[in-house]
C-alpha cells in the first residue's frame, strides 16, 4: 500500500492535496485496493457547497458502491471528467486521479486531518 508524503488523509480513506485555497480530493490507495476494479464515479455539481464530512459522491466498483466524503468545507470548482471515460485510473494511479477540487472555505479544518504517519498506523 502506498501512502504519499505531502498529502492529508481521512479516517474514511480520502486524501487531500492543498494548492493555495484549492484542495484536490481523491480516494487513497488503501480504499481503491479494498474496492477492486472501479467502473464508475458519481460527481457533485460544480458550484455546490459541501461541508466537511458530507458525501461528495460515489465510487462504484465491480464489488461495491462506496460514498466518499469531503475532508473540508468548500465550493466545488472542478470535477475530474476524465474519470467518466477511464474510472480505472483511480486503481492505477490513486494519488494522480483526483475526483473533485474545492475552493476551501476554512483552511483551519486541515488540522483535523491525518498526516502520512498517522494514516499508515490507521491502515495497518
Amino acid at each position: 500500500m502506498i501512502v504519499k508524503d505531502g498529502l492529508y488523509y481521512t479516517k474514511t480513506h480520502e486524501w487531500l492535496k492543498v494548492d493555495g485555497d484549492i484542495a484536490s480530493i481523491g480516494i487513497t490507495d488503501f480504499a481503491q485496493n479494498q474496492m477492486s476494479d472501479i467502473v464508475y464515479v458519481d460527481f457533485p455539481k460544480v458550484g455546490a457547497t459541501i461541508k466537511a464530512g458530507e458525501i461528495v459522491g460515489t465510487v462504484e466498483s465491480v464489488k461495491s458502491a462506496e460514498d466518499f466524503y469531503s475532508p473540508i468545507t468548500g465550493k466545488v470548482v472542478e470535477v475530474n471528467k476524465s474519470l467518466e471515460k477511464t474510472p480505472e485510473d483511480i486503481n492505477n494511479k490513486p494519488y494522480d486521479s483526483w475526483i473533485v477540487k474545492l475552493k476551501m472555505s476554512n483552511s483551519a479544518e486541515i488540522s483535523n486531518l491525518l498526516k502520512k504517519e498517522a494514516y499508515e498506523k490507521l491502515t495497518k
